[in-house]
């Protein structure tokens, strides 16, 4: 129809405001960015890593395997806790403060721990509403 634009394709490079992606076969991953999603600004573009191509992203199975990722229009790739808080920041208020306190210098170590405690444990999180596929 006219004055409709597609869908860009889960395929595609990052959208001209950001990228995140998450394993979409783990509940709790999953879980979480339904609520991110409800609370990203528009322009920024969601994908799971099962959808996405990993090469064009510059990406690979391990490094989605391992964590979750934000890549900026400019190409650039954060992972972890640094991916959180961009995707926090690319949300409206209050989020944004937390987003940037995550890199803060005494919590960045910390939120970074935090992550991987949660990354590293994550089938083991059962999220109301999703089913507990996640393997990892």
């Amino acid at each position: 129809m006219p004055g409709e634009t597609a869908e860009p394709s889960p395929h595609s490079p990052p959208s001209p405001s950001g990228l995140l992606v998450y394993d979409g076969d783990c509940g709790f991953c999953t879980a979480t960015v339904r609520w991110a999603e409800r609370r990203l600004s528009d322009g920024y573009r969601i994908v799971s890593s099962q959808q996405a191509d990993l090469d064009a992203l510059g990406l690979t199975d391990e490094d989605v395997a391992r964590s979750a990722w934000w890549i900026d229009p400019d190409g650039t790739h954060s992972d972890e806790h640094r991916c959180i808080a961009k995707a926090l920041r690319a949300m409206s208020a209050p989020w944004p403060v937390l987003g940037r306190v995550l890199t803060l210098r005494p919590v960045s170590p910390l939120a970074r721990r935090l992550y991987r405690l949660v990354a590293d444990n994550r089938s083991r999180i059962r999220w109301p509403g999703t089913s507990p596929t996640c393997s990892r």
